[in-house]
């Protein structure tokens, strides 16, 4: 059993409700995960990271089990500024004003936001396997578009995408996070139901189309003006990436994140994919001890 003395729970937040596992003692920690996953990711680290935290693993809003917003012409319910502030509503809800994140892919990009908007709340950051926003799209080429070819498939007008996925979900999703010929192998047989059950749940398909019209819209309106403003992460940050993935095969992500962070900055390879927390739980935890304080 996954995520062994963990309790399963539904909390409303900010109008919305989520779905979220809570375990362990200690300061707050919230992780968040990506796309086309759950919290259920989180599965091979947070039993151990609750060893010495108070874990809240949730859904974010969209994926999984969590609300899940109609779609709009100004996708704004799937704004990044939006999303984090949910979820520091969530975590103010469950009586933590302050807190540690932990985030990957999709939720990094909340948790970025999150630590722009919510200074106060986000005592350290981790983001796994991204830059900002921002940067990828200022620097489009033929590699990138080749690379991240869903963020614009999944970023054109509603329903087209969606009826496109939902026409044969399980062969989208193992062709979506496979790097290689072959599904990807390294997804627990319980996490990969949960991402799949997900995937079948009335609006989870749209609310994640909804996630990169947003950022292909509001989030870069709202990243341009943050970055005019000079506004940068000022609480410790580490920024991780998988060796074996694109970030370092494309960007020199140390000194693009040294400009977004004017705090203590940490960054390195974890010897993997995208999938950090799933591929190299171990080193992602070495390096998480490091950083993370009690």
């Amino acid at each position: 059993m996954i995520f062994e003395g963990f309790t399963l729970e539904h909390r409303e937040a900010a109008g919305g409700r989520f779905h979220l596992r809570r375990g362990g003692n200690g300061p707050p920690l919230l992780l968040l995960h990506g796309n086309p996953q759950t919290h259920a990711m989180w599965h091979r680290v947070a039993p151990i990271l609750a060893q010495r935290f108070t874990v809240i693993c949730p859904d974010i809003t969209g994926y999984g089990f969590s609300h899940k917003p109609p779609v709009s012409e100004d996708h704004a319910a799937y704004s990044k500024r939006t999303m984090a502030a949910e979820l520091v509503a969530l975590m103010r809800g469950l009586g933590h004003d302050r807190f540690q994140v932990v985030a990957h892919d999709r939720g990094a990009r909340v948790a970025h936001r999150m630590a722009l908007d919510h200074a106060d709340a986000v005592e350290r950051l981790c983001t796994m396997d991204i830059i900002p926003t921002l940067e990828h799209f200022e620097r489009v080429d033929m590699s990138f578009a080749m690379g991240y070819w869903h963020w614009f498939f999944l970023a054109q007008r509603h329903p087209g995408p969606e009826a496109m996925i939902r026409a044969d979900i399980e062969p989208w999703f193992d062709f979506h996070t496979s790097r290689e010929p072959k599904p990807a192998d390294f997804f627990h047989p319980e996490a990969r139901a949960d991402y799949l059950a997900a995937l079948h749940e009335p609006g989870t398909i749209e609310a994640i189309c909804e996630d990169y019209r947003a950022a292909t819209s509001i989030d870069l309106e709202h990243d341009r003006a943050s970055r005019d403003a000079g506004q940068t992460v000022r609480c410790p940050m580490l920024a991780l990436w998988g060796a074996k993935g694109s970030i370092p095969k494309w960007y020199n992500a140390a000194e693009i994140w040294g400009r977004y962070a004017s705090g203590p900055l940490e960054t390195g390879a974890v010897p993997s994919g995208h999938y950090l927390a799933e591929e190299a739980p171990d080193v992602v935890l070495a390096r998480l001890d490091g950083f993370l304080t009690r």
